[in-house]
């Protein structure tokens, strides 16, 4: 049997036991009022409200180009994978908790007869990160928006032209967020005679699986991550933890941080693969919500933002690649060729944007995320619920402004985003060169093999 019909079946399995595992909720009044903290694990309409009137809604005044002589001559985009199914290790605890409910509430307690009623456990090992129909739907939706933003650049005429560089990581729910953009691209124009490639590439996408430096002194080291060691162990999660106990009724006893985790899980995964408001969202209310979010937050911060340098100096390659992409097309721009490369797309994962947007300098805060000042970060920048949501994707437009010069525009989420470091009217879409001035030394330098060489 080929692969291909083997993934075939495996997703029409999958998608059976996601129908009958939801199809009695409790309820489904809208969304769950903890949805705002799902970090990571949010849908990508909960960071831009408007897309659940409308998903393909784009509003282009938010590009403001400088003068009305700038003409957009290159896109990049980096995407996040869409909506998935949870990983093995999310499916144990949550299995765990499943069986916890069921073998230490009392048959009187209210919790135990809503599970015994309206659901069953109905994840199994077999998901581990695959990704859903949502995640097929977000990913031909992103394509047709920005193609609707950027009509000139995500065009039936370039695609045709072979004008697109398509890139992705080879994990299998990046490969199928891959094609479901190239399938939106295609739909879009209701091409049915076009055949487009793309190419795998770990190197660029799966950096911080080929940084040494970063494996064995961040992502394989529990020292690394004491502050979240500490804050799970800490007052606020032991409340939490408390909460949920009593609201499911079992003894506070055996509701661990990764128990407690796994009730949010349960309420995030619910709502975002099957966008049902799930019983289990009642086992937390906001306040406990924000200390879990807080918590995976301290955990992206130090093992992938700003807590170690090395986090972001794994991103150094990633770098250097969309700035060689952008100088190309800058210089054939000025040539007078046409860009032969004129749209990129780099399909990844949460832990390949997060790097480059901290070594970019994006959402950093005055003071460091730790174990002891969750109150004094309640308004910090740094929330991965605001940043990186499935489908959460970095956009970089280059513009031609004639006498004005090359342009460069970031978005984030579809939404413009500042250059840290650089202010004034033009700040949204500052020139080209003041960028690459502002970066002089990470372009300089920020050497991929020497910054991960691990030391001995």
């Amino acid at each position: 049997m080929s692969t291909f019909l083997q993934r075939l079946i495996i997703f029409q399995v999958l998608s059976l036991c996601s129908s009958l595992g939801t199809s009695r909720p409790l309820q489904n009044d809208g969304i769950p009022a903890i949805a705002k903290y799902f970090n990571t694990k949010g849908r990508y309409e909960e960071v831009n409200p408007y897309l659940r009137e409308d998903i393909l809604a784009v509003n282009r005044s938010i590009l403001q180009p400088p003068s009305a002589q700038c003409r957009e001559i290159y896109l990049l985009a980096v995407i996040r994978h869409g909506t998935r199914y949870p990983t093995t290790k999310n499916i144990k605890d949550m299995q765990r908790l499943y069986n916890i409910i069921l073998h230490n509430a009392t048959g009187e307690d209210r919790w135990l007869r809503k599970i015994q009623s309206h659901w069953r456990m109905w994840y199994v090992d077999e998901m581990d990160g695959r990704l859903v129909q949502k995640g097929v739907d977000e990913l031909k939706h992103l394509a047709v928006r920005l193609s609707r933003l950027f009509p000139s650049m995500i065009s039936h005429e370039k695609l045709r032209g072979g004008f697109f560089k398509i890139l992705t990581s080879s994990k299998h729910r990046c490969v199928d967020s891959t094609l479901a953009f190239k399938a939106g691209l295609l739909d879009q124009w209701a091409i049915t005679d076009l055949e487009f490639g793309h190419s795998l590439n770990d190197t660029l996408m799966r950096f911080f699986d080929h940084c040494a430096k970063f494996v064995h002194g961040v992502d394989n080291n529990a020292s690394a991550v004491v502050e979240v060691n500490k804050f799970k162990q800490g007052p606020e999660m032991r409340r939490v933890q408390e909460n949920i106990a009593r609201r499911l009724g079992v003894p506070h006893s055996v509701i661990t941080y990764d128990l407690s985790e796994a009730a949010f899980f349960f309420c995030a995964y619910e709502f975002a693969i099957s966008s049902v408001n799930s019983l289990w969202c009642q086992a937390l209310d906001e306040d406990d919500a924000k200390v879990i979010e807080y918590a995976s937050d301290l955990r992206e911060f130090w093992k992938r933002g700003y807590g170690h340098d090395i986090n972001s100096k794994a991103s150094c390659g990633l770098f250097h690649d969309v700035f060689n992409r952008l100088n190309r097309a800058a210089s054939e721009n000025k040539s007078g060729r046409e860009v032969t490369e004129a749209v990129t797309v780099q399909i990844g994962h949460a832990d390949t944007i997060l790097p480059l947007l901290t070594l970019l300098g994006f959402f950093k805060d005055s003071s460091t995320l730790t174990a002891t000042n969750y109150a004094e970060q309640t308004h910090r920048s740094f929330r991965t619920s605001h940043m990186m949501p499935y489908a959460a994707n970095l956009v970089l437009a280059l513009y031609d402004c004639g006498s004005d010069g090359l342009r460069l525009q970031p978005l984030l989420n579809e939404k413009p985003v500042t250059f840290p470091g650089l202010s004034g009217q033009t700040a949204s879409m500052p020139r080209f060169e003041e960028v690459k001035e502002y970066y002089r030394e990470l372009l300089q330098g920020c050497d991929f093999e020497a910054e991960c060489k691990l030391e001995v």
